[in-house]
């Protein structure tokens, strides 16, 4: 079965960022198969046990489980799209330049501060750990020691200075 895709506007959910870290594929897939192997089964022994039970219309539990059991089949089917269009993070050994998966030790107001470039779905800002897509992160790709890039984050500017690229 296919995700459908609705057409972009405000409230539309964009598309999951593929780039995952091993790690982080490895979670989902964990995921994945708790969802399939314990979940479903027991929200639809679930859903037998209140169909039942008679009268639909008023069987507001059966409603009430028949929709968990909607929102693991979406979870799942998310997952399944999702673990598809994945592309692994493997950091180059090759560090002349930032490339998805470095570290990116920066200094930024005389203050020295280490960046980890990683997919958009496993950010942690307050680790260090942010997107390719970000200001930040955007910003930096591509760049070698020593250059300095000027990125524009609300309404400031500030200059990061590239001190050392790690993979």
């Amino acid at each position: 079965m296919q995700i459908p895709i609705r057409k972009p506007g405000q409230y539309t959910n964009s598309k999951p960022d593929p780039h995952l870290t091993e790690d982080k594929f490895n979670e989902l897939q964990s995921a994945l198969e708790k969802l399939k192997k314990f979940s479903r089964p027991r929200a639809a022994d679930e859903v037998d046990r209140l169909s039942k039970l008679g009268d639909f219309s008023e069987n507001a539990d059966y409603s009430i489980a028949k929709g968990r059991l909607r929102g693991i089949n979406q979870r799942i089917l998310e997952l399944e799209d999702h673990l598809k269009q994945a592309v692994i993070i493997k950091p180059a050994k090759n560090t002349g330049t930032v490339q998805l998966g470095h570290a990116v030790i920066v200094e930024v107001n005389g203050a020295r501060k280490t960046y980890r470039i990683l997919g958009s779905e496993e950010i942690n800002p307050s680790r260090g750990i942010i997107s390719h897509q970000s200001p930040i992160g955007a910003g930096l790709m591509g760049r070698k020691v020593g250059d300095i890039v000027k990125i524009k984050i609300a309404d400031r500017k500030a200059e990061y200075k590239i001190i050392e690229i790690q993979s």
